[in-house]
């Protein structure tokens, strides 16, 4: 393997780097669930990548076994204890812990701890997961989506629940 192709042609390199400091609010409230940062988004990398950094609160939450035809989801375990299930079976992730899941990998994650977690989750390539997340919450916070809304939601969203 080698690196790509250059994409960025100057010759001098230039100032483009970006903080996002510890302290920011999260961009998504999960209510009593947690909270969503936006760490780097697709549309941030120009498709690249997408990290979240994804607290979870006291209460059992997280989806159920899944998997996803277009892109690869990697988590990394910051504090307390998340489930992660790899497609055979549950494991108990602590900080330091790193699961890759590529392309059509079954997986999911869950705290069942009952204290807060939290862990990184990165997306390849970007995909626009932010209307995911929104959605998910706005939906099941509403209940004004449809069977059928919810279908179409999750094929637009390379979800295919196992």
């Amino acid at each position: 393997m080698s690196y790509p192709p250059p994409l960025y042609k100057g010759d001098g390199g230039e100032v483009s780097a970006t903080l996002r400091p510890h302290t920011a609010s999260p961009d998504l409230d999960l209510a009593a669930t947690g909270a969503a940062h936006y760490l780097a988004t697709g549309a941030d990398t120009g498709g690249k990548f997408g990290l979240y950094r994804w607290e979870m609160g006291a209460d059992p939450t997280g989806p159920a076994p899944h998997f996803h035809r277009s892109i690869t989801e990697s988590f990394y375990v910051l504090d307390g204890e998340v489930r992660l299930y790899d497609g055979k079976q549950w494991l108990t992730g602590v900080p330091g812990d790193f699961l890759h899941v590529p392309e059509g990998g079954v997986h999911a994650f869950r705290n069942e701890s009952g204290v807060p977690a939290s862990m990184l989750i990165l997306f390849t390539p970007g995909a626009p997961r932010e209307d995911y997340f929104e959605t998910l919450i706005d939906g099941a916070r509403t209940k004004v989506m449809t069977q059928e809304d919810w279908t179409e939601f999750f094929l637009r969203h390379d979800t295919f629940w196992t």
